[in-house]
């Protein structure tokens, strides 16, 4: 059985929230159950690793909880969230201005190496 769990964020979009939900939860599930969780956000995801960006997202309407309190509370169970490389120069950003519970910056060989070397799952999103 794997020990880790590596979520993919790639096809969620920051622009529908409802859509935020499921993989930041099942994160801190996974986490809660001690599972070493990683959560790379890519594409238009990697918005979310952006400061400012997930504060202003709920995951439904008139919910006092944004996004990024649920990012804050998966990060304290001991999720771990990393934005892609390419997002940088996609959406101007540079290193400091990726959220405090942005663990690093990796690039596509990261993911690859972790799936190929490591006894992980993967959950695309």
């Amino acid at each position: 059985m794997a020990d880790k769990l590596i979520i993919v964020m790639a096809n969620t979009d920051p622009r529908n929230g409802e859509e935020l939900g499921a993989p930041i939860f099942q994160a801190t599930v996974a986490a809660a159950m001690d599972y070493e969780v990683d959560v790379i956000c890519t594409a238009t995801s990697g918005r979310l690793m952006k400061k400012g960006v997930a504060e202003g997202l709920v995951v439904k309407e008139g919910s006092p909880k944004s996004v990024y309190d649920f990012i804050k509370d998966a990060h304290e169970a001991g999720v771990k969230f990393y934005c892609c490389s390419p997002n940088l120069d996609l959406f101007d950003m540079e290193k400091e201005d990726l959220i405090p519970e942005c663990d690093g910056i990796v690039g596509g060989a990261h993911l690859i190496e972790q799936v190929m070397e490591e006894d992980c799952k993967v959950m695309t999103y």
